[in-house]
């Protein structure tokens, strides 16, 4: 099954992280299939950027997300302006 989760990558308390999707059984920081965005938690404000496309695909084929990054994701299309 596949999940879209995050990996921890940066420094000693510095976390960054970035946004994959992978195999479940895989380890939080191992293998992946493919990044699709990045987290930064330690910038004021706080930086969450995604290929929308590539977020789309992948839950369109039924890959689940991590609890955090649902919320996440939530909140950036709620931020997203809407271009009609």
């Amino acid at each position: 099954m596949v999940k879209l989760r995050l990996a921890r990558a940066g420094g000693k308390k510095q976390p960054v992280y970035r946004i994959v999707a992978t195999d479940s059984r895989s380890p939080r920081d191992g293998r992946f299939i493919e990044a699709i965005g990045q987290y930064n938690p330690n910038t004021a404000p706080k930086v969450l950027t995604f290929k929308d496309e590539r977020l789309d695909y992948w839950l369109g084929q039924g890959a689940q997300p991590s609890e955090t990054l649902g919320k996440l994701i939530l909140k950036y299309r709620r931020e997203q302006p809407v271009s009609v």
